[in-house]
């Protein structure tokens, strides 16, 4: 019997979430028309030979890692992201965990360049500190969130994308699927899905 109980709790635990993920996929008019300026940004930093640098913490480092990889195979748009250990430990070592992104950026960023940082909460310092040097080194900000709609990284982009939600995973899950969207969106292969 507890099994059964079990059972049918877990069962509306995945019927719960999977209908968050489904709201919150369901963008509104306001979230599609900041896609598609992201999108223009993308394609002006491709013509411009500019580069796209993107970061965040954790499973958004991750995620980070893969758009990074997937836009610049398959939109050939140059995107880099910093996850090596060697380089975050040594920034964080020398500079303090809050400072190694913007010292990152302050290295290999340049005018021109767009800037994409991913935080679930939008209230890491890390990430906070990377629009500073990003807004002294004219390049264009993109910040995705979630949490808190007031949080500090969702007031410091060019376009800010918030998700309404405070559960980790979800607002990751999310973020992953803007970013790859963007990538399907810019892609050289256009016809990826009919």
């Amino acid at each position: 019997m507890k099994i059964k109980k079990k059972s049918n709790r877990d069962a509306q635990f995945i019927d719960t979430y999977i209908k968050k993920i489904i709201k919150e996929i369901s963008f509104d008019k306001e979230i599609i028309k900041k896609i598609l300026s992201i999108k223009k940004l993308l394609l002006e930093c491709k013509k411009k030979n500019k580069k796209v640098i993107i970061f965040g913490n954790g499973g958004s480092s991750a995620i980070a890692s893969h758009f990074s990889v997937d836009l610049t195979k398959n939109s050939g748009i140059k995107c880099v992201n910093f996850n090596e250990y060697d380089l975050i430990t040594c920034f964080s070592n020398d500079f303090g965990y809050e400072n190694w992104i913007f010292k990152a950026v302050e290295y290999y960023g340049d005018k021109g360049d767009l800037l994409i940082l991913i935080s679930s909460s939008g209230m890491s310092k890390n990430i906070i500190n990377g629009c500073k040097i990003a807004r002294k080194k004219k390049m264009k900000i993109v910040t995705l969130s979630g949490f808190q709609k007031t949080n500090l990284l969702n007031k410091k982009g060019d376009i800010n994308i918030w998700i309404n939600s405070k559960v980790y995973n979800i607002v990751e899950n999310i973020h992953q699927i803007i970013l790859l969207l963007l990538n399907d969106l810019t892609s050289l292969k256009t016809n990826q899905i009919k």
